[in-house]
């Protein structure tokens, strides 16, 4: 859920895909993801601690609404799993996975392609940021039954600098340097429960499209003050990521 957000239009973050446990009551959604290429989804890895039977999972591209999917969207199978293999969860060390679809997407005006940038995309200098995915609107500890909106939510952020996060007030230096860190001090809008492994994409400084920057993965409860939402950086894992679709 996106704390502090509002409702996304059809069709404004087409590479965003709900990850779904059939098992799971309600829509089955576990985490978001990114369509990287018209078979492969870049996730994060937490999201599949607890998996079982991976290959009765689906994944829906092209959604707005989880409740009732419309003809645009598109809805496909896991076909393998790749876990980073130094993910360490204690840590949150390394949180990526990707996804093999069993069949290609059809991209459209609803499903399209996220852009990983490679080493040469000076990230920092963004300034246009957004997350989006259709977790929880307020913290677990906060709510007893956490409020997961039907509808997909989208929310304008702040990329803030890893050193500013490490601080003592702050995250206490845990945020590792392949991490990313984005909210605002003050709170209010972040990422929650559910938004994992969905997307951080920040707006190009002189073209009209968007880089995705960031896999959401953690954060101390949500939206609260000084504890912005991590993400884990898809620059530092290109070639990784590359490596992994062959």
């Amino acid at each position: 859920r996106i704390v502090g957000g509002r409702d996304a239009h059809p069709g404004a973050w087409p590479w965003i895909v709900s990850i779904q446990d059939p098992w799971k009551a309600g829509t089955g959604h576990i985490c978001g993801g990114s369509l990287i290429s018209p078979q492969w989804v870049l996730t994060a890895a937490h999201c599949f601690v607890k998996a079982r039977n991976i290959t009765t999972w689906r994944v829906v591209a092209g959604a707005t609404w989880l409740t009732h999917l419309g003809p645009e969207a598109q809805v496909r199978r896991i076909k393998q799993l790749t876990v980073h293999k130094h993910y360490y969860r204690p840590a949150k060390r390394n949180d990526i996975a990707v996804v093999e679809l069993d069949r290609p997407v059809q991209c459209s005006f609803y499903v399209q392609l996220a852009c990983v940038p490679d080493a040469s995309l000076r990230v920092a200098e963004l300034t246009t940021c957004y997350v989006s995915g259709w977790g929880s609107r307020v913290a677990r500890c906060e709510f007893p039954k956490s409020t997961a909106p039907a509808v997909l939510q989208e929310a304008q952020v702040q990329l803030i600098d890893v050193n500013v996060c490490n601080r003592s007030g702050w995250y206490r230096g845990a945020i590792h340097s392949h991490n990313l860190c984005a909210g605002y001090p003050e709170g209010g809008i972040d990422t929650c429960q559910g938004d994992s492994g969905g997307p951080l994409v920040c707006k190009d400084n002189t073209a009209n499209y968007f880089w995705l920057v960031g896999v959401t993965s953690w954060g101390a409860g949500c939206a609260r003050p000084r504890r912005p939402g991590i993400y884990v950086s898809s620059q530092h894992f290109y070639d990784w990521i590359l490596a992994q679709m062959g």
